[in-house]
């Protein structure tokens, strides 16, 4: 199984299965065996038969035949579902996605590797066995640096919610202050035609007021995305940190288990958490373009 780059646990795993699958498939063939015992028993007493009698028993195999092996097909289907099912669910549990290739099932050099390895009995299983006793590394799937990740990750989508009431809220009160401006501008346009120029100049300075308050609340909106821009920084870098943290993690499995290593090397949490960030400066810039539209001169 070394071809298949399986580490010793996976080819464990996969041996089980054909195991499995090869005593099931036995069983099978032992009850295709039996109906042509059954046949040859209950139908062929006579010496000489007709060819409508012989065809009659021939159809009939060939229907039980045929049933025996349409069940052993629909089973090995329903059975490699249960094994995907399983896989997928321990895949979801880490935030992973896994990806399957439908040519692959029929690659002929594959296929024939697979079948040289049944052939071998499992001879390596006893080697296995043999080495199980070892003492190994305590895997990282239950703990470690998986967990930091995914505390991270749950920090994250909280600091990520956080931000979004925050951008929630200074939306609704630039709303406010453009409407408060339009009502003002309309009684303003009611004013200048049944008051005088000091009316006039009064309900100026009352617009200019509540032109001051929309800079300040567009101040205060930009000294809030600059903290947020500021706390966005922050994450990076602790993501960053993170990243190095993981390095020298992978450094000291790489003396006890390179092969360890290399798994963790091509770890797809960290991807994950990565794209869950750039997922989050995309929100970031598309709520600015938003509020941008209600920007006075802009």
């Amino acid at each position: 199984m070394a071809d298949f780059g399986f580490n010793e646990q996976h080819q464990n795993e996969v041996i089980n299965y054909m195991r499995f699958a090869r005593s099931k498939r036995v069983l099978r063939l032992k009850t295709i065996d039996s109906c042509f015992e059954e046949l040859k028993d209950s139908r062929l007493v006579e010496e000489t038969y007709t060819v409508d009698e012989v065809k009659e028993m021939l159809d009939g195999l060939q229907m039980v035949v045929r049933g025996e092996v349409e069940m052993e097909l629909i089973n090995t289907a329903h059975t490699n579902v249960l094994l995907l099912r399983q896989l997928f669910s321990q895949a979801e549990k880490f935030y992973l996605r896994l990806q399957s290739d439908i040519s692959e099932l029929e690659n002929r050099e594959l296929l024939e590797q697979v079948a040289e390895f049944e052939k071998t009995d499992f001879k390596t299983l006893n080697k296995t066995n043999q080495e199980a006793s070892k003492p190994k590394l305590a895997p990282l799937n239950e703990g470690g640096v998986s967990t930091l990740l995914n505390k991270e990750i749950t920090r994250l989508q909280e600091e990520n919610d956080k931000l979004k009431s925050r951008l929630r809220t200074l939306e609704s009160q630039a709303m406010s202050a453009l409407d408060e401006r339009t009502k003002a501008e309309r009684a303003l346009k009611d004013l200048q035609t049944v008051q005088g120029e000091q009316q006039l100049a009064a309900q100026l300075q009352e617009l200019t007021c509540l032109e001051g308050t929309v800079a300040a609340l567009k101040e205060d909106y930009e000294k809030n995305l600059c903290a947020n821009a500021a706390s966005q920084k922050g994450l990076q870098e602790n993501l960053i940190t993170a990243k190095h943290e993981l390095l020298r993690v992978q450094e000291q499995l790489s003396l006890a288990e390179k092969e360890l290593d290399k798994k963790f090397q091509q770890t797809v949490a960290y991807r994950n958490m990565k794209e869950i960030l750039t997922k989050k400066n995309e929100q970031i810039k598309e709520i600015r373009k938003r509020l941008q539209r209600y920007e006075p001169n802009e």
